[in-house]
């Protein structure tokens, strides 16, 4: 059982990491950066969803959805030419 909950564990770190990694990704003005975060936020959602309400990780997910929501709503109502930037 303490195995599962390390694996279950490492996959939260992972896709935190994800999500904010592409939120930067965003800030950068990378191409496509847009739609890769709103790739990680779905996955995320679709993780998190499995646990139960009240969670940490879906605590955080409540709050940094709607961050980055108006982070891709910006980018994209600006229509600027994106940046090229490194995978």
């Amino acid at each position: 059982m303490a195995q599962h909950k390390r694996v279950r564990e490492a996959n939260a770190e992972r896709i935190k990491d994800e999500v904010y990694r592409q939120m930067f990704r965003l800030e950068e003005r990378c191409a496509g950066a847009e739609t890769r975060l709103a790739l990680a936020l779905l996955r995320a959602w679709m993780d998190f969803d499995k646990r139960p309400s009240g969670c940490e990780e879906r605590d955080w997910l409540n709050q940094v959805s709607p961050i980055c929501l108006e982070m891709i709503e910006s980018v994209l109502q600006s229509g600027g030419p994106p940046h090229p930037c490194a995978p």
